[in-house]
């Protein structure tokens, strides 16, 4: 375990235990990953998203703070920010999906914007759908994938992060692949 895992997991059991400083302490250091999962997340979505990685990182760490959640290690951290921002992506494409065409667009300097088309919002959902159904059917093979494509996470943490090994990660996300391809090809 690296030094800066060590520091986030031990921030992590102080916070749990009711050390509200430790939530200051930990701020720091988990943000810069925050921000990397959060550019994995968008880099994920289809060309002409509009929300920025900075929004992303805040309204995930907003729900983050007020989430009850028993943290186990940086790992499970990690992998229910990956999670929590999933689920934001899931919502704006909604909302985005709401409005009007071109109505309440907000200019966004493009430092941080991700571009999108128009037909993104539609596949983040049925992509989301997808994923509901394969929970359904298999569970595992679900939330590998999600802690890989979603959360950034490594084989070697989302083998920690489910408590099975690396080899059955690998074994696993091709079958789920398989299948979520299948399920997100076109019919007609």
């Amino acid at each position: 375990m690296t030094r800066d895992s060590q520091a986030v997991t031990t921030l992590l059991m102080r916070w749990r235990g009711g050390d509200s400083r430790a939530l200051d302490e930990l701020v720091p250091i988990i943000y810069s990953e925050l921000q990397r999962l959060a550019g994995r997340c968008l880099h994920s979505e289809r060309p002409g998203h509009t929300l920025r990685a900075t929004a992303l990182v805040h309204e995930a760490y907003m729900r983050l703070v007020h989430v009850d959640v028993e943290w186990q290690d940086r790992t499970h951290f990690y992998a229910i920010a990956a999670r929590v921002m999933r689920r934001i992506l899931v919502e704006y494409a909604r909302a985005h999906t709401r409005r009007k065409r071109g109505g309440g667009n907000i200019p966004i300097p493009l430092d941080e914007a991700v571009l999108v088309g128009p037909q993104a919002a539609a596949i983040v959902q049925d992509l989301d759908d997808a994923l509901k159904r394969m929970a359904k059917i298999d569970a595992r093979k679900s939330e590998i994938l999600q802690l890989l494509f979603f959360g950034g996470l490594t084989y070697e943490e989302t083998a920690a992060a489910l408590h099975i090994s690396p080899a059955t990660v690998h074994r696993e996300l091709k079958l789920a692949k398989a299948w979520l391809l299948r399920e997100m090809e076109p019919r007609g």
